[in-house]
Order: C-alpha cells, then sequence, then structure tokens
C-alpha cells in the first residue's frame, strides 16, 4: 500500500511539472511560425504595381556611391558668338543675332528680320544704349549711352510711350519682341516697303533713314540665317 502511494505521488508530481512546463512554453506550432518570421526574407515592396526593393535594414551595408550620387548630366556647351560681318563689332553682332533668332522662334519670315535689323542700326548702330536722362538705364548693362527723350536700349523705344520698362527695354530680347508685336499689327506691313514697315512701328521724325540700312541688313540676316 505504501509503495503504490509513492508511485501515484511521484506520477503526479511529474505530471504536475509537465503542466507547470507547458503552460510556459509555446506549442510546437508557434514556435515553427515564430521562427518562420524571423528567418522567411522581407518581401519586395510595390509602388504604384512596380516592383521595387525592399529599404536597406542597419546591418545592410551601405550602397555604393554611384548609386547614391547620380552624375549630373553635361550642361551644353554655350554657343559661340556669331562672326561679326564687316563694319561690324562683336557686342553689334551678337545684338543682331539675338533679333534674328528670336524671329525665328516666333516663325516670323525673313522680311520681318530684315526691317528689325535695318531699324535697330538706325536706331543704335546695333547697340544696347542707355540714355543719361534716364538713371535707371544707366544701372543696366549697356553698350554706349545716348540722350534722346528717354529713349533707351536697341531700338530707341521709350518707357512713357508704353514699350514697357526701363528694365525690360534694355534687354535686347524684350526689346526686339516689343518691335515684332507692333510690327505684325500693321495689316500691310508684308506689302510695304521694308524701310515704310520700319517706319510705320517707330513713327520717326527721319521716315526715309531706314532705307539707308537695307543692304547692310541683308549681309547681316544672311550670315545669321
Amino acid at each position: 500500500m505504501s509503495l503504490l502511494m509513492a508511485v501515484s505521488a511521484v506520477s503526479a508530481g511529474v505530471g504536475g511539472l509537465v503542466a507547470v512546463s507547458g503552460a510556459g512554453l509555446p506549442a510546437t506550432g508557434v514556435i515553427d511560425a515564430a521562427f518562420d518570421r524571423r528567418t522567411a526574407p522581407t518581401p519586395a515592396l510595390t509602388r504604384g504595381g512596380v516592383l521595387t526593393s525592399p529599404a536597406p535594414t542597419a546591418t545592410s551595408a551601405p550602397a555604393p556611391k554611384s548609386a547614391r550620387y547620380s552624375k549630373p548630366a553635361p550642361s551644353a556647351k554655350a554657343a559661340r558668338p556669331p562672326k561679326p560681318v564687316a563694319g561690324l563689332n562683336q557686342a553689334q553682332m551678337s545684338n543682331a543675332a539675338t533679333i534674328v533668332r528670336l524671329a525665328q522662334e516666333r516663325d516670323l519670315p525673313r522680311r520681318a528680320m530684315l526691317i528689325a535689323v535695318m531699324t535697330a542700326f538706325q536706331e543704335s548702330s546695333l547697340r544696347n544704349l542707355a540714355n543719361s536722362s534716364v538713371p535707371a538705364s544707366l544701372d543696366r548693362p549697356h553698350q554706349g549711352v545716348g540722350d534722346d527723350f528717354d529713349s533707351v536700349g536697341l531700338f530707341q523705344q521709350r518707357p512713357s510711350q508704353g514699350w514697357g520698362t526701363v528694365a525690360q527695354l534694355m534687354d535686347p530680347r524684350y526689346a526686339a519682341d516689343a518691335f515684332y508685336d507692333r510690327l505684325v499689327e500693321i495689316p500691310d506691313w508684308e506689302s510695304l516697303s521694308l524701310g515704310d514697315a520700319a517706319q510705320a512701328v517707330q513713327r520717326s521724325a527721319v521716315p526715309d533713314a531706314y532705307a539707308d540700312h537695307e543692304d547692310r541688313a541683308i549681309r547681316i540676316v544672311d550670315a545669321l540665317s
């Protein structure tokens, strides 16, 4: 009887130990699942349906420099200034190039280029002129100084006559654009003589002077277009 009771007590103790131990440990399936989560590879991420690489972990090796820094695209070389035709310096030829290129951008015909170059030659000798009576113009890049009313720039346009601000008119590109804007508003500008078309825009006190520069304008435009 005593032996039987002892065996029962040992069995109960072992069962209790198993029960207590089992309460503190996860089931085998749970352990396996946890192990799988630790060892399974991180799934690839998708962004907008496009497969992307997972973000690197703290222990990942750093990306090579070439991958982290993209080399900037080489900038286009600055266009060479146009070679001046006989009788012009580089500044004059570059201003003429601005006038011609703008007409090309606006899809204006060669006739418009000729009118504009003739006009600028008569008004400023193709120089971007400041005006001694317009102090603000002297603060802008310029290639000479005039003193006719408040006329400034390549085409000697006047801020007081609605052509634009001093800063705008001292920009050769803006000045040429403003000239073309007025030119194309003249209904019959393409049928007028070159000099008359220039005068229709400028309304100069010497209307016949523009025609004096026609041959030179032809050489300049031919060299640039």
